[in-house]
């Protein structure tokens, strides 16, 4: 539980800390945790707005997270809401007004508003309290909710938010907001550059890079804790490469139609030429700006790659196409890299790709059965894929379901 200088302390650097997470949905956790620990709050939700509609984005509930196994997640559905008076974040957010509820059971039955029960009868939590904040921007539009519940004491007990609380979460939610808004226009950029792709080859859809993105996140987390990474490594390696991982197949803006729209087999020589779009991809970040220039260079590059050394492009100049000395083949190709030559991320990727594109219709095939996926993944462990992903991937398949819950193809 923070202390009250320490609370004035974490606002005056809050800015500072969000403002260097540029994914959105790694920021959105962010706030959610940051927001939970200036007010000792025990749970917490997270809304982003579409439209007229609220998305639940994120949860986190330290009661029900303690009942898991240690490294366990919570995994809940998603779902969105109209942005009217009748809920309690859709009324916050219809309003901009600030809700601090002392017992969402005791609402007086005048009020608009009403709470759910649906999820404390699920999940066997009770909620109390429950200060509720709408997120804006310096036009005052409503981007998002948050929402915290349940305070506690320094004896843990739950209580009501106080007023301190809440002016509290007012600066916060205004500081976050700004970053919110940075980081959707930084999504927004690359979801043009995804549409750009997509309009060259129709499986690169936001959902589908969303998918892989959020696969690759997931399995990182899971590797870089076996290894006692730290936390504050793990979340700058997560917002680049949740990030780079959406933008693996942008190369393919290079490609020609005929090749990618193709409904049929690729010949040989059609195959050599899409392969190429692993070069391009890694050409367009070349003019390094960032940490994650280079990993989006990298992802590009080698999430084609196979850990028993057949994959593509193999050992190149990206500046030239050519092959580099000493890893030439007998036929003038490149030997691919193998193993640990394959960059970490690029491992990881060329795994939650290869899920994704087996789980997914096309227009040339239907979307697998899971058990029929997860089967040919068990057998290319070792082959195709790196055996120790493959087995974080299947501890972490749970997880890896509610992120393609998440997020679905729209319907055509």
């Amino acid at each position: 539980m923070l202390t009250e200088r320490e609370k004035l302390d974490g606002l005056i650097r809050l800015g500072i800390e969000l403002n260097q997470v540029q994914d959105l949905d790694i920021l959105m956790e962010r706030i959610l945790t940051r927001a939970r620990e200036f007010v000792s709050a025990d749970a917490g939700s997270i809304y982003f707005r579409q439209k007229d509609r609220l998305n639940f984005s994120y949860t986190q509930n330290l009661t029900l997270q303690r009942r898991l196994p240690k490294g366990g997640k919570l995994i809940y559905s998603t779902f969105s809401l109209p942005i009217d008076k009748k809920s309690i974040a859709g009324y916050a957010a219809a309003t901009g007004e600030v809700l601090n509820l002392t017992d969402v059971y005791d609402l007086n039955p005048s009020l608009p508003y009403s709470f759910s029960k649906k999820y404390d009868r699920a999940s066997g939590y009770k909620t109390q309290s429950n200060l509720t904040v709408p997120l804006k921007n310096a036009k005052n539009d409503v981007l998002g909710v948050l929402q915290v519940i349940n305070a506690k004491d320094p004896e843990d007990r739950i209580g009501p938010f106080s007023d301190k609380d809440e002016n509290i979460m007012l600066h916060f939610a205004s500081t976050a907001a700004v970053a919110l808004e940075r980081a959707q226009m930084t999504r927004a950029m690359i979801l043009r550059m995804i549409r750009m792709a997509e309009m060259r080859d129709p499986k690169e859809t936001g959902a589908h890079v969303n998918r892989v993105a959020g696969f690759s996140v997931e399995i990182y987390e899971q590797w870089a804790l076996r290894r006692n990474i730290s936390e504050h490594e793990i979340d700058k390696a997560r917002d680049i490469l949740r990030m780079a991982a959406m933008l693996h197949d942008v190369g393919k803006i290079a490609t020609s139609d005929l090749i990618l729209k193709k409904p049929a087999r690729l010949n040989h020589n059609e195959f050599e030429v899409i392969k190429e779009h692993t070069v391009h991809g890694a050409r367009l970040f070349l003019d390094r700006q960032s940490d994650f220039d280079d990993a989006a260079s990298l992802v590009a590059l080698n999430h084609h790659e196979r850990w028993d050394g057949n994959g593509y492009p193999g050992h190149v100049d990206i500046f030239t196409g050519s092959v580099i000395d000493g890893y030439e083949l007998p036929d003038g190709s490149a030997r691919g890299k193998r193993q640990e030559e394959i960059p970490l991320f690029g491992r990881i990727v060329a795994l939650a790709d290869v899920f994704d594109a087996l789980s997914s219709k096309r227009s040339y095939k239907d979307p697998w059965d899971e058990s029929a996926i997860l089967s040919e993944i068990e057998k290319d462990a070792g082959y195709h894929f790196d055996p120790e992903l493959v087995e974080i991937f299947f501890s972490r398949i749970e997880i890896i379901r509610a992120i393609q819950d998440r997020y679905r193809d729209e319907d055509p």
